[in-house]
């Protein structure tokens, strides 16, 4: 069954597809940090929508949409990716290298920038675990 991107059902989807794969969970056993997937409105989506992903050692313990800014700001990421819906796209259809989208700005960074590129493998990997999940684009 495809899951529609954006969607909570997606975004359930990709906790579930991390929380069970092996080469994630061993990639990323040290990274710590919640991320959040930031993507614009315009094009087909109406409003910005917002992913909230609790990443943890190698485990995805928490993912959800928010609701608004408000809500962003009192989550307090460690990270914000911000981008036209798009661009994530590209990104999920293998079109678009995660790295070379943070490098050139595709991908806006909110975070160290620097424990990003330290964890090239860990990103690879997720990005990986997400182009896997069943996706239907709008």
């Amino acid at each position: 069954m495809s899951n529609m991107f954006p969607s909570p059902e997606w975004l359930q989807a990709l906790k579930d597809k991390l929380n069970s794969d092996e080469k994630y969970a061993q990639t990323a056993h040290s990274w710590e940090g919640e991320i959040v997937f930031f993507i614009e409105a315009g094009g087909p989506i109406a409003d910005a929508q917002i992913f909230y992903t609790d990443l943890w050692h190698g485990e995805c313990r928490d993912a959800f949409m928010v609701a608004d800014s408000a809500q962003l700001k009192e989550l307090a990421p460690a990270y914000i990716l911000t981008a036209p819906y798009q661009t994530f796209v590209r990104v999920l259809k293998g079109q678009l290298d995660p790295m070379q989208a943070m490098i050139t700005r595709k991908l806006k960074v909110q975070g160290s920038m620097g424990y990003m590129m330290r964890n090239v493998p860990t990103v690879l990997e997720f990005v990986r675990c997400a182009k896997e999940i069943d996706t239907e684009y709008i």
